[in-house]
């Protein structure tokens, strides 16, 4: 490790600031107790999350959701003015490959109001997701918006077009069933690059329907290897209401790399995914807290 990453790593008291309200989704690679036990990698995970008010969190391999409870842990003892909880999925895939989605969320700034986890045959297709979507309804008074739906799924790479078109049919039925149209999807879609042939993006529903908004461009590379420039992890926000409570601009990936000063070693040991981020406009009380 460099001097400057371990120095980053020690002064935990140095946090980064923010006057938004953010949401992110991170795969970060495999994510069990050899990270949980590695410090220096915790050291920069707890860095990174403690900049959002929600995050999605992909790629948890542990069955004994140990390492989940540790990042918790570090989370709470390195940023005292918040609290933070966690809503897991459950175990994800077939066979004996298995993963979580975990939203880590500041509960003194916003709070779960329902949640669904989507199975096998969930979105009326004969061809099911290999890991079904995890959704969660949140209500904070401190966004412009209040209450909206988060949408988190890993697409599997070789299934990546269907998928992407499954999880139209998964907005319309959660917009259905919560009586909302404030939806936003996010998390690694593997939506980029040979999983997606350019003739295939057409076909796509959640695509060409108008009323979804892409935000990470297909231009963006999410990927932490400077041999890869790809957009695989994407943030889409359905409905005019809550584009209208996005931050214009704010949506990009969040390149660790460069925030902490790393080596592409040194980040490839946290991920070889970047976090995809998006701000929503403050509240008017939120705006006379600040």
């Amino acid at each position: 490790m460099t001097h400057t990453f371990t120095l980053l790593l020690t002064l935990l008291g140095v946090q980064f600031v923010t006057t938004t309200f953010k949401i992110c989704a991170f795969n970060i690679r495999s994510f069990g107790r050899a990270k949980a036990a590695n410090q220096k990698v915790m050291g920069a995970l707890v860095q990174i999350l403690s900049r959002c008010d929600i995050s999605a969190v992909q790629e948890v391999r542990d069955s004994r959701g140990s390492a989940i409870q540790v990042l918790l842990r570090e989370l709470n003892r390195y940023d005292h003015s918040h609290h933070y909880s966690r809503l897991e999925s459950k175990r994800l895939g077939r066979g004996s490959y298995k993963e979580q989605n975990v939203f880590v969320y500041r509960m003194d700034v916003v709070s779960v109001t329902d949640w669904r986890q989507f199975e096998d045959g969930d979105a009326g297709n004969s061809t099911a997701f290999v890991r079904g979507p995890f959704a969660a309804r949140f209500h904070s008074s401190y966004t412009a918006i209040m209450d909206f739906v988060l949408i988190v799924h890993h697409a599997s790479p070789r299934e990546a077009v269907h998928e992407l078109d499954l999880l139209f049919g998964v907005c319309n039925k959660l917009m259905e069933q919560w009586k909302t149209q404030n939806v936003m999807v996010l998390g690694d879609l593997n939506a980029a690059g040979a999983y997606i042939p350019p003739n295939a993006w057409a076909g796509i529903c959640l695509r060409s329907d108008l009323a979804f908004h892409w935000l990470i461009g297909d231009t963006e590379d999410t990927t932490v290897s400077h041999r890869s420039c790809c957009a695989y992890d994407r943030i889409i926000v359905h409905g005019e209401e809550f584009l209208g409570a996005v931050v214009p601009r704010s949506a990009k990936p969040f390149n660790f790399t460069q925030a902490l000063g790393l080596s592409e070693e040194e980040a490839l040991e946290i991920s070889d995914h970047y976090p995809v981020e998006v701000n929503l406009q403050l509240s008017p009380k939120a705006q006379r807290e600040l």
